[in-house]
C-alpha cells in the first residue's frame, strides 16, 4: 500500500516515513512544501512530492495520485500565529480531505489533539482546538474510511511501545515515535476504520491496544 504522508517533514511525520519505509506492507510518499525537504527525502530513497497546504485542492490531489491512504500529520506549529492555525490545521486538513475524495484515496488517518471532541475541556490554545475539532468533523462527514487519533502532549522522549486509548482518557503525554507506531498499527488493522480515540502513554502494547478497538 502506498501512503501519502502530509506533513512528512514534521517530527511525527518523519517517524511515520521511517516506519512505513521499514515495513513490508507499505511504501511511503512524502508531501513537503520546500525543495530542500524534497532533496532530504529523496536522499533517503523516499518518493517525494512538492505541494503546499496553502495551495489548491488539485495540487494536493495530484500529490495523492496513485496512493491508497493518506496520513495527515501536518500542523502550523507553536511558533506561528492563529492565522496559520486556520490555514494549515483547519483549511489545509479540509483541502486534503477534498483531495482524497477527488483522487480516489478512501483511507484517511488524521492526527488530531486530545479532547478535540470535547469543547468543555478546552482551557488553553482554544483556536487550535477549534481547528482540530472542525477538521475532524469534516473527515467524519466525508464518507472516507477514516481513523482519528487524538494524542496527548507530544514528547521527544524514547518510545515505550505502550499506550492507553479510549474516548475518556485523562490528559497526559506520549512520545512522538509512539504516535507514529500507532499510526502504522492503525493502517494494518481494518477494525480501526471509522473510529476515533484519545491516545496517551499507557501499559498496553500498541498492537494489542489497536487490535482490541
Amino acid at each position: 500500500m502506498k501512503v501519502l504522508v502530509v506533513g512528512a517533514n514534521g517530527q511525527i511525520g518523519k517517524h511515520v516515513i521511517n516506519k512505513l519505509k521499514e515495513s513490508n506492507h507499505f511504501t511511503p510518499r512524502a508531501m513537503v512544501r520546500k525543495q530542500e525537504q524534497v532533496d532530504y527525502f529523496n536522499d533517503l530513497g523516499v518518493d517525494t512530492v512538492l505541494a503546499s497546504l496553502t495551495g489548491t485542492v488539485d495540487e494536493i490531489a495530484e500529490a495523492a495520485k496513485g496512493c491508497e491512504a493518506i496520513v495527515f500529520t501536518a500542523g502550523s506549529g507553536g511558533h506561528t500565529g492563529y492565522d496559520q492555525t486556520l490555514l494549515i490545521d483547519l483549511d489545509g486538513a479540509g483541502k486534503t480531505i477534498e483531495a482524497a475524495q477527488k483522487s480516489g484515496v478512501d483511507r484517511f488517518i488524521m492526527v488530531s489533539a486530545i479532547h478535540a471532541d470535547k469543547r468543555e475541556s478546552w482551557t488553553a490554545i482554544q483556536p487550535y482546538m477549534v481547528a482540530k475539532h472542525y477538521a475532524d468533523k469534516m473527515l467524519v462527514a466525508s464518507g472516507l474510511n477514516y481513523t482519528i487519533l487524538r494524542p496527548g502532549g507530544l514528547l521527544n522522549e524514547e518510545p515505550t511501545g505502550k499506550i492507553s486509548i479510549g474516548s475518556h482518557i485523562d490528559r497526559s503525554t506520549i512520545p512522538r515515535e509512539d504516535v507514529a507506531s500507532t499510526i502504522l498499527a492503525v493502517l494494518e488493522n481494518n477494525n480501526t476504520i471509522n473510529q476515533s480515540f484519545d491516545l496517551v502513554s499507557g501499559e498496553t502494547p500498541i498492537n494489542d491496544a489497536i487490535a482490541k478497538i
